[in-house]
């Protein structure tokens, strides 16, 4: 069997990703209490590594954190009924354990030891938008090349917390580790990337986001290229070569002596898009350019942006050592994620209607890159639930006023506007012009999600519409999208 064809067959069943024959041998006890500086109960190992006890599985290892308000400990007979193999505590317990002297101290620790003990080639992602949805196809196409031995952080998992977690889930065997990092303060990634020490810093874009505590866009930008900081020597920064911040992200990586791979639109890009056909799935067939390396693959993912995320996910895997055969077919096959793109069909008089999950994250950029998404999606009607973009601080009332336009731009026929910053928006939709038939954009401000539900049930949805949902998490429209949800079928 040949490369293509053993490719095309990944995955073949569940037995590739035991990757060594390790089924459970993540971590055992000694190597546990050496990390750590604890002492072992006894004699056990374990297959995974945990701190929330309701995500708890067979094998797992349990870390009892405490927080200001939570202590991990409360939960310890939960997290063993669920089937956990042992905890890191800091007293002691009845149950299989490594006692130690500060549960945290212990998290850290083990994420060192497993960066320390790892032969992998590591990548490192951020970026004010679409670090996420980067990561899981950089490591869809290097889990594909390597034959499961590659790794990376589940969800979210990009903080102070997410990110030792997701290293002291590496196996040692690992090939590949891809690792998001996230931000709302100077200074937060530094901290991150000094922990992941990745040979390969990827930078997806710099947005408005996090402005509220960073005061500008240059500063945003520096606090992103704190990522270079980590890099192992002799290592790859992948940047964004149409940002108007290329030359500060460029000049910072090479002050760290990283080799630069530009990815973009523009003619002076290393990894350039030379054209991109739509499809009728929302993706494109998209033509690019890397050197003399031609290159056509197709993004199953609508949207404009992830033509440009595309480009971002082969520059990463080629300088990564990977297969950009495999990068493209990861591409192919991708779908949304929850909160982040996922569509669902959800049953209404007349049919169904197509509704876009995009309730997890938001800010300005973001915002205007999912509204042109919906503009080009097929519907009879374009229906928009928009909630309040958080920390934008005092940009807040202008970001949120000028989405008037791309409301108007994506056809837009019902827009409902969640929180109290989305008046500013709503002011604004109230100064739009008529149509050419004299109409309004029909618009409504809620104050919450449960709102929001009666004011699409108010104003009917109906087979053939296409609903987007966008806002801040915090701003809770994942309810929103759990109501259809319950309606799929």
């Amino acid at each position: 069997m040949n490369a293509l064809a053993q490719t095309l067959r990944w995955p073949r069943t569940r037995v590739d990703k035991q990757v060594g024959g390790l089924r459970f041998a993540l971590w055992n006890a000694a190597q546990i209490a050496e990390a750590t500086g604890g002492k072992a109960s006894g004699q056990f190992q374990v297959s995974g590594v945990e701190m929330d006890s309701r995500d708890v599985q067979a094998g797992d290892l349990f870390i009892a954190l405490k927080g200001e308000a939570m202590d991990g400990h409360r939960f310890l007979d939960a997290t063993f009924a669920n089937g956990a193999a042992a905890a890191i505590v800091d007293r002691p317990i009845d149950y299989p354990h490594v006692l130690v002297k500060d549960t945290t101290a212990a998290l850290y620790a083990l994420a060192q030891v497993a960066r320390d003990r790892s032969p992998a080639c590591i990548l490192g992602v951020t970026g004010s938008v679409g670090k996420t949805g980067v990561k899981e196809a950089i490591f869809t196409a290097l889990e594909r090349t390597s034959r499961g031995a590659a790794h990376r952080s589940v969800r979210s998992y990009n903080n102070h917390v997410g990110v030792p977690l997701s290293l002291s889930r590496m196996p040692a065997p690992s090939r590949f580790g891809v690792f998001e990092m996230g931000m709302n303060n100077a200074g937060e990634i530094a901290g991150l990337t000094a922990q992941v020490r990745p040979h390969i810093a990827i930078i997806t874009t710099i947005a408005p986001a996090h402005i509220e505590n960073l005061g500008s866009m240059d500063a945003i930008a520096a606090a992103k290229a704190e990522i270079f900081g980590g890099l192992q020597e002799g290592g790859t920064a992948v940047i964004p070569a149409d940002s108007p911040h290329f030359a500060q992200l460029r000049d910072a990586a090479q002050a760290r002596g990283a080799n630069v791979i530009s990815f973009g639109r523009g003619a002076d890009a290393d990894m350039r898009l030379l054209d991109a056909i739509p499809q009728d799935n929302g993706g494109a067939l998209v033509t690019a350019a890397l050197g003399a390396i031609g290159l056509c693959y197709t993004v199953a993912e609508p949207g404009e942006h992830w033509i440009d995320n595309s480009l971002c996910v082969m520059a990463a895997v080629h300088a990564a050592g990977g297969d950009l055969g495999a990068a493209g077919l990861a591409l192919a096959e991708m779908g949304g994620l929850k909160g982040r793109g996922a569509r669902l069909r959800a049953k209404m008089p007349g049919g169904h209607a197509l509704v876009i999950d995009e309730s997890y994250n938001a800010n300005p950029a973001s915002m205007r890159a999912t509204l042109a998404q919906l503009g080009q999606t097929p519907a009879t009607r374009r229906i928009a639930v928009l909630g309040s973009m958080k920390e934008l601080g005092d940009f807040a009332e202008v970001f949120h006023g000028q989405l008037a336009q791309p409301v108007i731009e994506a056809g837009v026929d019902y827009a409902v506007l969640v929180g109290p910053e989305m008046l500013a928006l709503a002011r604004e939709m109230g100064k739009l012009p008529r149509d050419a038939l004299g109409n309004l954009v029909r618009f409504a401000h809620c104050d919450n999600a449960g709102e929001a539900i009666a004011a699409l049930q108010e104003f009917g949805l109906a087979g053939g519409d296409a609903v987007l949902v966008k806002g801040s998490n915090s701003v809770g429209l994942s309810r929103v999208v759990e109501h259809f949800a319950a309606r799929e079928r």
